[in-house]
């Protein structure tokens, strides 16, 4: 997997970290039909009552940017890593229930931000427990091999080093917002509390306030004019 780079129109921004590849629409497919994306993927499997193959989806599509955004919050890869597994215990456990009332991948970061904020609150609690299923338990391994090597391999410091001091809430802000694109709604689900979303407008008031903060930082390191 990649590492993220500075993006060349945005000195703070990051190029998306490790997303999945891009569908391709398969041979003989009509042409003018639009290829199936990850959510419809996930969706189509759960329809069919498939949680297992729906769970191994997920987990390949969106497990690498889940990965990247837990290293950001918890700036360390080991802890990542262990928060990783506790992911994906949490996603094999839920998705009989997930009723699908947002994408599966808001839903997905959801679960990340939470296992990521259990982690922080208790970081001796015993975490990645065996998973019920041997494939996604690899598909999650090949996950964590592949894009912490890729980090230690080709980090970009000077931008790590800053979003290093962040507090992990102004992490998950900075993520979800700036490098996954995802609407204040979406950000808001992701960081519900008891089923009650986020304030939006205020969502929108502390990321302002995180931008000045990181242009600020990023002058004092002489990474800005």
């Amino acid at each position: 997997m990649g590492a993220w780079r500075i993006a060349a129109i945005h000195p703070l921004r990051y190029r998306r970290a490790a997303s999945a590849p891009p569908v391709q629409r398969p041979a003989g497919a009509a042409p003018g039909r639009q290829a199936m994306t990850s959510d419809d993927r996930a969706t189509a499997l759960l329809e069919a009552g498939d949680h297992r193959a729906a769970a191994e989806a997920i987990v390949r599509d969106y497990g690498p940017q889940i990965l990247g955004y837990l290293v950001s919050v918890l700036r360390n890869d080991g802890d990542a890593a262990d928060v990783f597994s506790q992911f994906t215990e949490d996603l094999w456990r839920g998705l009989p229930g997930f009723r699908r009332e947002c994408p599966v991948r808001i839903w997905a970061y959801r679960l990340a931000w939470h296992a990521a904020a259990r982690h922080l609150r208790d970081p001796y609690r015993a975490r990645g427990r065996r998973l019920e299923t041997t494939e996604l338990s690899r598909i999650a391994e090949e996950v964590r091999s592949s894009l912490l090597l890729g980090r230690k391999e080709a980090r970009q410091r000077g931008i790590d080093r800053l979003r290093s001091r962040l507090a992990p809430d102004e992490q998950t802000l900075l993520v979800l917002r700036l490098d996954r694109d995802l609407t204040w709604r979406e950000v808001a689900t992701v960081l519900a509390e008891d089923g009650a979303p986020a304030d939006e407008p205020a969502l929108r008031k502390r990321f302002e306030r995180l931008k000045d903060k990181l242009a600020r930082m990023a002058r004092e390191e002489g990474l800005l004019e």
